[in-house]
C-alpha cells in the first residue's frame, strides 16, 4: 500500500516560505539537501509524518508562473474562527470565512490564504471527511 509522504512546490525567497509557513502553520525545517543549483527544504508540524518539500532554484530571479493547473494545499484546524483571527493579526491576509452548504446541509467550513509565491492554502474546520 502506498503512502503519501510529502507534496513539493517551488519558491522564491527561502527566509519569506519559511518565515510565512512556520507563522501559519507552525511548520518548521525537518531536512534540509542543498546542491548547488538548487536546495530541497522539508517542513514539517508536529502532526505527523507528511512534510512539505520547498524547492528553491539557485540561480531562480522571477516569480515562478503557476499556471492554470495547481489546485492547493490543505491543513485542518479545531478552531477555524480563532485561526482566521490570528492569520489576521499576523498580517497573512486571509480570505473571508466560507460556509460550502450546497444543499442545506453544511459540508465544509474554510477560508483560503495565499502564500508569498501565490500558492493557495485552505484552512479547514476540522469536522465530517476533514479530519
Amino acid at each position: 500500500m502506498a503512502k503519501a509522504i510529502h507534496s513539493m512546490i517551488r519558491v522564491l525567497n527561502e527566509e519569506r516560505s519559511l518565515d510565512f509557513y512556520e507563522r501559519a502553520f507552525g511548520l518548521k525545517v525537518s531536512h534540509r539537501l542543498d546542491f548547488s543549483a538548487f536546495a530541497l527544504v522539508y517542513l514539517r508540524g508536529n502532526d505527523g509524518p507528511f512534510e512539505l518539500e520547498l524547492t528553491i532554484n539557485k540561480d531562480r530571479e522571477g516569480p515562478y508562473n503557476l499556471g492554470d493547473g495547481h489546485g492547493h494545499i490543505a491543513f485542518v484546524v479545531d478552531d477555524l474562527d480563532s485561526e482566521h483571527a490570528r492569520f489576521e493579526a499576523e498580517g497573512l491576509n486571509p480570505r473571508k470565512i466560507v460556509e460550502f452548504a450546497p444543499d442545506g446541509d453544511l459540508i465544509a467550513k474554510f477560508f483560503f490564504v495565499q502564500d508569498p509565491d501565490g500558492y493557495e492554502i485552505e484552512v479547514l474546520q476540522r469536522a465530517g471527511h476533514y479530519q
